[in-house]
């Protein structure tokens, strides 16, 4: 809308053009009409009937649901399934039918505690992450909102979202020992071969269920990540690994290269077809199995075994904490996992590290600087089996019981 404006002897019809997108002030347009009111009005006139008619912007769940998602059109199956689930069970049913221009801050607020305290699929609250992430989502939609001139600023930016606790968690592991027993209940089951393998290597669920015969170099005694397989909505899907890191190189000891060579013999009595790019591991109708199918046999065997509760992918924290255990360098560690940094496998994992605060107060005691150790000797560094996960010695691991040089510790002896 416009109005009509005096100064002095002279008229002025102003319009108003919204706000500014980056100082949030607000447009004016002023229309000089000389000191004749009525062509003041007449100017009034022509500028409000060529203004657009004024649009309603629509709901928040409609934007998000249509324009925002649209907006996407690169996004991967799993990630668009995750928008949904945000959108369906989370915000539309709690916010998603209010105006665009009528959200508020608070009202973002709101939805925050109440995901905290009853979200989720039982009603008892979800993870601060989770809710963080949901209001990171729903900026993220206004953004859009505000460059496509639906509202003037975004609310998001004002409201004050939980912040997860960055405290360090430590990661629920087993020790060598209880590793070693869980192997030992699980090598009759058809797919222990896949549990060795997460053992020995710390891959992920999605990578292992994504593995493929020509992903095994048995010339070269290594195992390629490539590719992983994910369930979303109900349906596994296949997808590139997530990250340039993600898609790596592991070397493998013997024995595991042993326990791949019998399964695929296995596989060939039962006619399964053996091809390079059939998955590795098949059910007992030959077809791939839903990664979910590995979490619930490890789940099973764990309390068949008697073995403290941990989760599957805790089998790759296990993985790491040992070679950490062994004075593998971090760098090495974080290569084999495919971590994007060594500073978050430092900071998982330091307080695995072993003997440094003992190494560091004796330096601080002694005055000049303490003679390098005889690598034939030192028990510390483990030498060989650093050695054999850099890939000098690709034929064994610091997980092997082949490996006689690797440290004198009770998790090793396990093996």
């Amino acid at each position: 809308m416009s109005y009509i404006v005096q100064r002095k002897q002279h008229f002025y019809v102003v319009a108003y053009n919204g706000r500014d997108p980056i100082t949030g002030r607000e447009r004016r347009r002023w229309h000089p009409a000389g000191a004749s009111r009525s062509a003041a009005e007449a100017i009034k006139m022509r500028v409000d009937q060529a203004r657009p008619p004024c649009r309603r912007p629509g709901t928040l769940g409609e934007f998000m649901a249509t324009t925002w998602i649209d907006s996407k059109p690169l996004l991967s199956h799993s990630t668009r399934c995750r928008y949904q689930w945000m959108l369906e069970k989370n915000i539309a049913p709690r916010i998603g039918d209010i105006a665009l221009d009528q959200i508020r801050p608070e009202d973002l607020d709101a939805l925050s505690q109440n995901l905290l305290r009853h979200g989720g699929r039982r009603k008892n609250g979800l993870a601060a992450k989770t809710v963080l992430e949901i209001h990171r989502t729903i900026s993220n939609a206004l953004d859009l909102a505000v460059d496509r001139r639906l509202i003037d600023t975004n609310p998001a930016t004002k409201a004050r979202p939980p912040r997860p606790d960055t405290r360090s968690t430590l990661p629920a592991i087993w020790d060598a020992t209880q590793l070693a027993a869980f192997l030992a209940h699980t090598k009759p089951k058809r797919f222990y071969p896949a549990l060795h393998l997460t053992a020995y290597t710390g891959i992920r669920r999605g990578e292992l269920a994504g593995l493929q015969w020509r992903d095994l170099n048995t010339t070269n005694t290594t195992l390629s990540i490539a590719r992983t397989r994910q369930v979303a909505a109900g349906r596994t899907v296949e997808a590139p690994v997530k990250t340039r890191l993600s898609r790596r190189s592991i070397d493998l000891d013997t024995t595991t290269i042993g326990v791949l060579a019998r399964w695929k013999r296995r596989l060939a009595r039962e006619s399964a077809v053996i091809a390079p790019d059939t998955p590795m591991f098949l059910n007992t109708h030959h077809r791939a199995p839903s990664p979910e199918s590995f979490s619930q046999l490890f789940t099973r065997s764990s309390i068949e075994a008697g073995l403290p509760r941990i989760r599957f992918h805790d089998l790759r924290h296990t993985h790491a904490s040992l070679l950490v255990a062994a004075g593998v360098p971090i760098k090495v560690v974080s290569e084999r996992l495919g971590h994007a940094h060594p500073g978050f496998t430092m900071h998982t994992y330091q307080h695995l590290l072993p003997g440094h605060g003992r190494r560091g107060g004796h330096q601080v005691r002694r005055p000049h600087p303490p003679q390098p150790a005889d690598p034939s000797t030192d028990p510390t560094p483990g030498n060989k089996a650093i050695a054999a996960s850099a890939g000098r010695h690709p034929g064994r691991s610091p997980l092997s019981p082949e490996n006689d040089k690797a440290p004198e510790t009770a998790s090793f002896q396990a093996f």
